[in-house]
């Protein structure tokens, strides 16, 4: 993984303010006005939604209190309790441990860290 944890701070906050712009947008608009990579949009997705700052209905994201924490905060958990059994891990081996996809890694990477409980490597 490339970011750190504070730039994940920073691409939550990107997304917050190309939402709080643009209002409801699909995950690949986020991608295409915020210029960040598909996973860095996914990470900074579980960061505001850890902040109860992002929904999702329909296929669009927005700025208002969270409906992600029934998929996220669980998927968190199981992820934390993979890197508590496992120690340091890549995204595939996470991915292959915990049985969720890799959008939901790097989701629940996001809430993870928001809650400072990940340290990154590099």
């Amino acid at each position: 993984m490339i970011n750190t944890i504070e730039q994940f701070g920073r691409n939550a906050g990107c997304v917050w303010n190309v939402l709080s712009e643009y209002g409801p947008l699909p995950i690949d608009e986020i991608v295409n006005k915020t210029h960040l990579r598909l996973y860095e949009v996914e990470i900074a997705i579980g960061w505001l939604a850890r902040e109860d700052n992002i929904s999702y209905h329909q296929g669009l994201y927005s700025i208002s209190s969270t409906n992600l924490t029934t998929s996220i905060g669980p998927n968190a958990g199981t992820l934390w309790h993979v890197l508590d059994e496992c120690g340091t891990s890549t995204i595939q081996d996470m991915s292959n441990q915990s049985h969720l996809p890799t959008q939901e890694i790097y989701k629940a990477i996001g809430w993870l860290a928001r809650e400072e409980k990940l340290s990154i490597n590099l």
